[in-house]
């Protein structure tokens, strides 16, 4: 009777120790994964709103070199040139900002996205240099208060 009671409480050990095993371990993995996708997510952030940033940088840069086209030959090739780039940027800004849409949990930074890139387009209507310079400083501000944003979510 007592190998019995032995055996008995043998087989219960073994089965309440695998029971608990099982069930850390099924919780250290929950954890690692949802660690892991969190980390995907954030570089996934990251990348999105670098690449949106960027994409703002190099339009802006084209619409000022558009500008200054428009300034020295209208009706020049070099005009068209820089406004086929313009144009292609300005897509790829809205390509960035679909993205930023997409990943952001943050409602103020998908407006910020959406208000980026308003200044870039008032470079079109500066009438002077002084009037370019303060459309770029707009521009440069409303690219970093987006990127103040984004580093605070992807942190």
């Amino acid at each position: 009777m007592d190998g019995v009671l032995a055996g008995l409480i043998a087989v219960v050990g073994t089965l309440l120790g695998s029971a608990l095993t099982y069930a850390f371990q099924h919780r250290t993995v929950d954890r690692a994964e949802g660690f892991a996708r969190q980390e995907r997510l954030r570089q996934e952030r990251l990348a999105t709103y670098s690449a949106f940033a960027g994409a703002l940088t190099e339009h802006r840069r084209a619409v000022v070199n558009l500008w200054f086209r428009r300034q020295e030959d209208p009706g020049g090739p070099e005009h068209r040139a820089a406004r086929l780039e313009c144009d292609r940027l300005g897509a790829a800004v809205d390509h960035a900002r679909f993205r930023v849409q997409l990943v952001a949990d943050d409602p103020g930074l998908v407006a910020l996205a959406n208000e980026a890139h308003r200044p870039t387009s008032e470079i079109h209507r500066a009438a002077d240099h002084a009037a370019l310079r303060a459309c770029e400083a707009r521009c440069r501000e409303a690219v970093a208060a987006f990127i103040r944003a984004a580093a605070s979510e992807v942190r």
